[in-house]
């Protein structure tokens, strides 16, 4: 296999502008090496999904992982692919008690020509490194780690499905591992990363829409907070708020922030609007970064795309409640959705707000929008048309 100057050599070659997107590649001194790679192959090998198989998310793995571990006084290890299997971890680590603990989500395509392809991983490097410094995580070079998951997606690329919306799900994560019941920076640390083959969101290719309970009540992120970190701190808590959804007829969970409610994200999606604006202008939004909103692969993906178009205003700025229900009101909402790495776009066709329901014509739009972007970001993950954003296996 290639080494890791020619691999990273290999990618900023091809792929020069989104390394750029990811900022100076401040800490190649202090970290782990592609080069030193080792490979451990399965002695045992688990029975592959046949393509008609019904695959539940995250419930089946494939036969290896990768692991690089880091100590303060030893710094990284070398990296390794090893047979999957179960962690030893000592009962006080760091992760366990005080979620010192961040995670990633990116997936891998089989084209139609068969060949295997990761979708913008670059922005998962960047967003990961940025959450691994909010963390006192040790800091890595983000090229080198893509590289040892690239390997990694290679040497497991016949668990990649090949069927219609189906894809390799790719986990890594990066836990504290101080054996100690301390608050305090770990002096240990672990980097895996597992793949976990995974059908379509939307069985058959159909859209379909789902209903948000938004309360005030909860809240998801706060400024100064680590919204817009991948932290599993994020996500324990949401747990009980989406069960009291699914409690009072709902499916998913619009979380509101602030006196005024402004809308933040969709479950674990972010949220877009598509309106015709009070100035009459027709419009895609989106809530601005500003702290409590996770800077979402897909989310970029569909901003970029917008604005190539250039048929209407893409603005990431304030929603507030009030201005949303408003232009329901006045008929000025076409479509409201969310979108993430697990379902892309996923249409919205109801809101429960206090005590009320309120119908969103999504639907009844098409959704026009949605069909669109969702055509688009199959043509590109699925290799029906040559793209920037992928980087092959």
């Amino acid at each position: 296999m290639a080494g890791a100057a020619l691999g990273q050599i290999w990618v900023r070659k091809l792929f020069p502008v989104p390394w750029l997107l990811c900022g100076p590649r401040r800490y190649a001194s202090s970290s782990f090496k592609a080069a030193d790679l080792q490979l451990e192959m399965t002695q045992k090998p688990h029975k592959k999904p046949e393509p008609g198989d019904t695959l539940v998310f995250g419930k089946t793995f494939t036969d290896h992982m990768l692991m690089v571990e880091w100590t303060d006084s030893k710094g990284w290890s070398q990296p390794r692919i090893q047979p999957f299997q179960n962690l030893s971890l000592h009962p006080a680590c760091s992760a366990l008690h005080y979620s010192l603990q961040l995670f990633e989500g990116m997936k891998a395509f089989r084209g139609s020509d068969q060949q295997v392809r990761l979708f913008r991983p670059w922005l998962n490097m960047d967003r990961m490194l940025r959450s691994a410094l909010r963390l006192c995580l040790p800091s890595f070079d983000k090229a080198e780690l893509l590289e040892c998951i690239r390997r990694l997606v290679e040497v497991d690329k016949d668990w990649v499905p090949d069927s219609p919306g189906a894809s390799l799900y790719v986990r890594p994560f990066f836990i504290g591992n101080e054996p100690s019941l301390g608050v305090a920076r770990s002096t240990r640390a672990l980097l895996l990363v597992i793949l976990s083959p995974v059908g379509s969101y939307f069985p058959g290719d159909a859209l379909n829409p789902v209903s948000l309970l938004a309360d005030p009540a909860f809240v998801r992120a706060w400024v100064g907070g680590v919204g817009d970190c991948k932290l599993g701190g994020n996500y324990g808590p949401t747990v009980f708020v989406q069960q009291e959804a699914k409690n009072k007829g709902c499916e998913q969970v619009l979380w509101l922030y602030g006196p005024d409610h402004q809308l933040t994200e969709v479950g674990t999606m972010n949220i877009f609007v598509y309106w015709t604006h009070k100035d009459g202008a027709l419009e895609l939004v989106t809530p601005a970064l500003d702290g409590i909103i996770l800077p979402g692969v897909v989310r970029q993906s569909l901003l970029d795309m917008a604005r190539t178009w250039r048929e209407f205003q893409v603005v990431e700025g304030k929603i507030t409640m009030k201005d949303f229900l408003r232009a329901l009101d006045e008929g000025r909402v076409l479509e409201v959705f969310g979108s993430g790495t697990a379902c892309q776009v996923c249409p919205v066709n109801r809101i429960l707000y206090q005590g009320k329901d309120f119908h969103i014509p999504t639907m009844e739009n098409g959704p026009e929008l949605i069909l669109r972007f969702h055509k688009e970001l199959k043509a590109i993950q699925y290799g029906g048309k040559a793209h920037e954003w992928m980087l092959p296996v």
